[in-house]
């Protein structure tokens, strides 16, 4: 039976077997140590025998391998054992040479020759411990979520219409007929809303924006709520504040595998609100500005931390000029929303807010767009029907994993990144 590397210790004095890529070779006078890598960690074997180091020496890093032998102490070794007398068998033949130096501390190369070799770079354990973050803050996501009478759905990624407006579609051809790729889920959770009151989606959306910089990406992981009978906005931004402390509670719980001087947030009980007139007023911007500019972004984020101590600041109330057409309007001033986005060290990470729950409301508010209600049918038609009060938001994945661990660059924190100039790996 297989032993981790990592539970090699609970099994010192006994036989043991271990397997998988040989991660750095390591020759002496009198031996050779091979360091192993699995998905636990690395291991150390210790090979005297002339012939099983003539065989290391015809095993390049990264061929994966089977070794047999002996548990023993050595408070040197990771873990404090490492493994004695082997018997070594290739499991892949030898492996090409790697455009990456796997078994350095940290990987000294250009983020393109990173990206390009993906399914090698990830294989380092300090890109590995990324994903592990963001690996450990879905589970914390649906944990939380399912907790608090959630269900899970899964929406169509085709749809026959847009439904961000603002936000650039990709266009594709559905046997013969127009259609786009999912912006986001919104229309399929309000309308599940009406099925499940509570329910949550991970997964792809697409924007077709040509967006280059270090915040962007044409596909993301996005993390959408939506939740019925609410009052308002604030109800569910109560929601995001529970389920940011699940993610960063799931971070916390990583042992080993979590990048060194990982840096985790505290959640404050109630998260800092402003409202978005006053933000601008903060930032020294125009009244009449419609959005906030990232520069504002991070001057709002040092002002949350010296005002309320808090990393996480949420500002509500953004115009309705700048929001989709089913947010719901800010009661007795419709200038204003109740929506908010929520910033996280220095970024826009999450937006969310009240939706309209009235047919007569939604084609009100598409008409006073100019937009034809007649083309939103089918997505208007669920609200003719009796809909509760509701709301939502929706968090971006990478994003987050980027802002936890510090990385200067989306793109770091994204498996297999898909942006303005990249369609592989």
């Amino acid at each position: 039976m297989r032993t981790l590397n990592a539970a090699l210790p609970t099994h010192a004095g006994g036989p043991v077997r271990v397997e998988g890529w040989v991660h750095r070779r390591r020759t002496f006078a009198d031996r050779t140590f091979l360091v192993l890598r699995d998905r636990s960690g690395l291991s150390q074997t210790v090979v005297t025998d002339g012939a099983a180091r003539r065989q290391i020496a015809a095993l390049p890093e990264e061929t994966v391998v089977r070794v047999e032998g002996t548990a023993t102490a050595n408070s040197r070794a990771p873990g404090g054992v490492e493994v004695t007398a082997p018997v070594i068998t290739a499991l892949s033949p030898p492996a090409a040479p790697s455009p990456l130096e796997l078994w350095r501390p940290e990987l000294d190369a250009s983020l393109p020759t990173l990206l390009d070799h993906g399914a090698l770079s990830w294989r380092h354990p300090a890109q590995n411990a990324v994903w592990q973050v963001a690996a450990a803050s879905l589970r914390g996501f649906r944990r939380t979520l399912d907790a608090a009478g959630f269900t899970e759905i899964a929406t169509p990624k085709v749809t026959a219409t847009a439904t961000e407006s603002g936000a650039g579609v990709f266009a594709v051809d559905w046997f013969g007929r127009p259609a786009f790729l999912a912006q986001s889920p919104q229309f399929s959770k309000q309308a599940l809303v009406g099925v499940f009151e509570r329910v949550y989606e991970t997964g792809p959306v697409f924007r077709a924006e040509p967006h280059d910089t270090v915040r962007h990406l044409a596909q993301y992981t996005s993390l959408d709520v939506e939740l019925g009978f609410i009052d308002d906005h604030r109800d569910v931004l109560a929601v995001l504040r529970e389920v940011l402390a699940g993610m960063v509670g799931a971070v916390g719980e990583l042992t080993g595998t979590s990048p060194a001087g990982l840096d985790l947030p505290v959640v404050p009980e109630e998260v800092p609100v402003v409202h978005f007139s006053e933000a601008l007023r903060l930032v020294g911007a125009s009244p009449d500005e419609p959005d906030l500019a990232p520069e504002h972004e991070r001057a709002l984020s040092r002002w949350a931390v010296q005002e309320h101590g808090s990393e996480f600041l949420a500002v509500e109330g953004y115009p309705s000029a700048k929001r989709p057409f089913y947010t719901h309007p800010q009661p007795g001033d419709p200038r204003w929303t109740n929506s908010f986005d929520l910033l996280f060290r220095g970024l826009e990470l999450v937006t969310g807010g009240q939706r309209l729950h009235e047919h007569a409301a939604y084609v009100r508010a598409l008409t006073e767009r100019g937009m034809d209600p007649e083309d939103y049918r089918g997505y208007l038609d669920t609200f003719s029907h009796g809909m509760p009060p509701h709301g939502g938001f929706a968090l971006g994945l990478e994003r987050w994993v980027a802002r936890l661990t510090g990385l200067d660059n989306i793109r770091r924190s994204t498996l297999f990144p898909r942006d303005l100039h990249r369609l592989t790996p």
